[in-house]
């Protein structure tokens, strides 16, 4: 199939991996002239009605999903006789190939990628998905060293019975929950027990149980007792032995019921491990500082902002050297007997609490945009991103949407001055609205009151309120950057 041209725009290039219904291609989109991941079912599976429904099912579950740590759906279709699924390509490894690699993995390390996904479970679970194929296998390391799931082939809505057969297993035995291994239901906590799996492994450098056969593997999920996994790594916190513990905990209602909880107390494990080591390298250092407010706190000041501690540094020694100007211009005023001209006069940054920013995405938008994520750019560390979704369109198109953006509510009627933005994404254009209320649509907004093209890293935005003061503020982007998605890391309403 190596130079295959697929619907006259998807050329195979390379064979990256092939599974029993299907081989992973890089292709080339000689439309859009950027590299991509071609699943091509195999030919004696497409004539299989349930094989392609469940392949199909595939394309629409992943499709439905956009979030930073899940490998994003492009398109799918047909050719030949060929369903295909395009995916976005993530050039790297494995995370099955990361441990197979350096063995068992820092303690920071592990916790940081069992984080990523399940943040990515999250999403899936909030859309009624379960994956119930959670493996390393399944999860790619990124350029960035982020994590991002992939393969919801055997993924299940929570809203039917999905293509599953009653007492039919599905997934991997390794990492196989005991009810899927019992042909039970399968929930959202079965995903929770296989990441719980996915842990341990990165902790120890292998999977707990081991077999001659997968039934052998299947059974020891539902019979044997979970290794300790301090009898391997003594130096793990007892937190952290204790999130493995309850993750794959045999009875459902010992585990944890939601991925969000064991999520959460993975934040509070990854605090703990930075605070017990003293340092945090590769993901973890980025996860550590993207820990949302209020999470984390036992985790020493210089890890977990060390932008702010630079801040500090810095602002030290300017107050410094304003002083020194200062007592020059006495010096200088008590010399000529006149002062300095006073400078321009400087903005006030407006105080916002903790829930001032929100997501907006009016129809024909599905009313969310990363909402999980918004309060990243008020939290005063610029690594933390809010981002939009990727879109393979442009804003503006009479038949698509028109824009996204962030609200910011004043606490108060304010007259704004000025809007500064803080993007790792530059090029796109935005417009600043103010309203009394937040409105319905874009179009309640009525005028805006500033605009800005092609924002650079650092932007700051004029606004002309006509002297009118608004309590609520829109930020909305109005066209996009190379790549299809906007980054804000930080937003500051000044007046």
């Amino acid at each position: 199939m190596i130079g295959t041209l697929l619907n006259g725009r998807f050329r195979l290039d390379d064979k990256l991996g092939a599974g029993g219904m299907s081989t992973v291609y890089r292709a080339f989109d000689e439309t859009l002239e950027r590299w991509v991941a071609i699943k091509l079912m195999h030919r004696e599976y497409s004539s299989v009605p349930d094989q392609l429904e469940r392949f199909r099912r595939e394309a629409r579950s992943a499709a439905s999903l956009s979030h930073p740590h899940i490998v994003t759906v492009i398109d799918a279709g047909e050719d030949d006789g060929h369903p295909f699924i395009v995916l976005e390509y993530v050039e790297g490894e494995t995370l099955k190939e990361c441990i197979h690699r350096v063995g068992p993995l820092a303690a920071a390390e592990a916790v940081a990628y069992a984080i990523e996904i399940g943040r990515a479970l999250e999403a899936a679970h909030g859309a009624r998905l379960v994956h119930r194929d959670i493996k390393p296998q399944n999860v790619l390391i990124d350029p960035a060293g982020r994590a991002k799931v992939t393969d919801f082939g055997i993924a299940r809505s929570l809203e039917g019975d999905g293509m599953t057969q009653a007492g039919r297993v599905l997934g991997t035995t390794d990492y196989v929950s005991p009810e899927q291994a019992l042909g039970e239901p399968v929930t959202e906590q079965s995903d929770i027990y296989s990441l719980g799996i996915c842990l341990y492994e990165m902790l120890s450098g292998e999977a707990p149980f081991g077999g001659d056969t997968h039934v052998a593997v299947a059974m020891k999920h539902v019979r044997e007792p979970m290794p300790d996994i301090r009898a391997q790594r003594p130096e793990l916190s007892a937190a952290l032995a204790a999130v493995v513990e309850r993750s794959t905990a045999k009875e459902r209602d010992h585990r944890y019921a939601t991925v969000g909880r064991m999520v959460d107390e993975l934040e509070e494990v990854l605090a703990i491990e930075a605070a017990r080591s003293g340092e945090v390298t590769g993901e973890a250092t980025s996860v550590l500082q993207g820990l949302p407010q209020g999470h984390g706190e036992v985790a020493p000041g210089r890890l977990r902002h060390p932008r702010r501690l630079l801040a500090l540094v810095l602002a030290g020694l300017v107050a410094g050297a304003v002083a020194v100007v200062v007592l020059s211009g006495r010096v200088e005023q008590g010399r000529t007997g006149s002062a300095n001209p006073p400078g321009e006069p400087q903005l006030d940054r407006v105080a916002l609490s903790g829930d001032a920013i929100d997501d907006f995405d009016p129809a024909p938008g599905d009313g969310t945009e990363s909402s999980e994520s918004v309060g990243n750019v008020i939290d005063e560390n610029p690594s933390t991103v809010w981002d939009t979704e990727t879109y393979q369109f442009q804003f503006g198109d009479p038949d698509q949407k028109q824009g996204v953006g962030l609200t910011v509510d004043a606490g108060e009627p304010i007259a704004a001055r000025r809007l500064d933005v803080v993007t790792s994404t530059p090029g796109w254009d935005a417009e600043v609205y103010g309203a009394d209320e937040v409105p319905d649509s874009i179009e309640g907004w009525g005028e805006p009151i500033g605009a800005e093209n092609d924002l650079e890293e650092e932007e700051a935005i004029d606004l002309d309120t006509g002297d009118e003061a608004y309590s609520q503020y829109l930020l909305w982007i109005t066209s996009l950057p190379e790549g299809g998605r906007a980054e804000i890391a930080e937003l500051t309403l000044r007046r």
